[in-house]
């Protein structure tokens, strides 16, 4: 029997077909099959189809077959993404503030061409980038690869770091370019972070990749192994609020017992929490950079939490709320 038409590109259409019209809950017909072939201008007999659709699965597409009825129908079973896994990475990319709303689009898109249409429609619910507070800073994922590439050839970087001014313009934080040691990238609270080694400041910093600009790979080499040896980054996020720095304090806190999910969600399983000598209230000991960010968070948990010690921290927190008070 003479081959078909367009017999090159037969497998590649047919696994784009398989994928995009089937799952789990849909499945099609061979007839259907070589007629959504032909769509693309190709034709093939069925004892080659059957083969094709073998392949498939050495090419880690499983591909079912049931008998329902009269009929044969086929489908994809296990794919490289479950519609489940494809919602989580969604999800993902919508609340990331540091993926600007251009690229959210185009990164979803791509989620979308990896699941069927039915499973897409489902997908394409969720969306809702518009309006979002995201970064304009298109750079960024260059901005990522230079980074990394950096750590991987053992290089500093200088860059400009950037600020909002009161005209809503992004200019220098500063005249001279950062040069650093970049040892780590961390996603916290939504953005993406450098963790770097500033060695004329002699200490470890943090800095928002989005407000990087102009970022260059240099000959020179890193510093601040040690220092970044001895760093415990899990530990840092966890004491720096919204990766505001400051000082490094330790706080006694007293909290309601019903805060308790509250206190491990921002400080983590390993804190010690023992019972208050006030009914239904609990204590704790924690690390914090002290921040405004930090008293802020108290704030916001009200008459639930209170802060023990140290006294200088108490004061701060009650000048604070005298600075406040004035204000209305």
């Amino acid at each position: 029997m003479p081959k078909g038409t367009n017999q090159k590109m037969k497998l590649y259409y047919l696994c784009q077909i398989m994928i995009e019209k089937t799952d789990d809950d849909h499945m099609i017909t061979m007839p259907e099959i070589q007629k959504a072939l032909e769509a693309y201008g190709v034709t093939a007999d069925r004892k080659s189809l059957y083969d094709d659709l073998d392949t498939m699965k050495q090419l880690g597409i499983e591909v079912i077959g049931e008998k329902v009825g009269r009929n044969y129908y086929y489908h994809v079973g296990a794919k490289k993404f479950e519609i489940a896994e494809l919602k989580l990475l969604v999800d993902a990319i919508q609340s990331s503030k540091f993926i600007t709303e251009k690229k959210s689009n185009e990164l979803i898109k791509k989620l979308t061409s990896m699941a069927s249409h039915y499973e897409a429609e489902q997908l394409r619910r969720q969306v809702f980038v518009q309006g979002r507070v995201k970064t304009m800073n298109e750079s960024i994922y260059y901005f990522v690869d230079d980074v990394h590439r950096a750590i991987a050839d053992n290089r500093q970087i200088s860059f400009e770091y950037m600020q909002w001014s009161t005209d809503k313009r992004m200019v220098p934080h500063r005249e001279q370019p950062y040069q650093v040691s970049p040892w780590a990238l961390s996603w916290d609270s939504e953005n993406y972070y450098l963790i770097a080694y500033d060695e004329e400041a002699g200490y470890i910093k943090h800095f928002r990749v989005d407000k990087m600009k102009h970022v260059k790979v240099l000959e020179d080499r890193r510093t601040g192994r040690d220092q970044f040896r001895a760093f415990n980054l899990a530990q840092y996020s966890k004491m720096s609020f919204g990766m505001f720095g400051g000082e490094k304090t330790r706080v006694k806190l007293a909290f309601r017992n019903d805060l308790v999910g509250v206190m491990i969600d921002r400080f983590g399983r390993d804190i010690t929490i023992y019972p208050s000598t006030r009914t239904d209230w609990c204590e704790t000991s924690v690390e914090v950079a002290m921040s405004d960010q930090f008293l802020g968070w108290v704030f916001a948990l009200g008459e639930n939490v209170r802060i023990l010690g140290p006294e200088e921290v108490v004061e701060e927190f009650k000048k604070e709320l005298n600075r406040l008070k004035k204000m209305y």
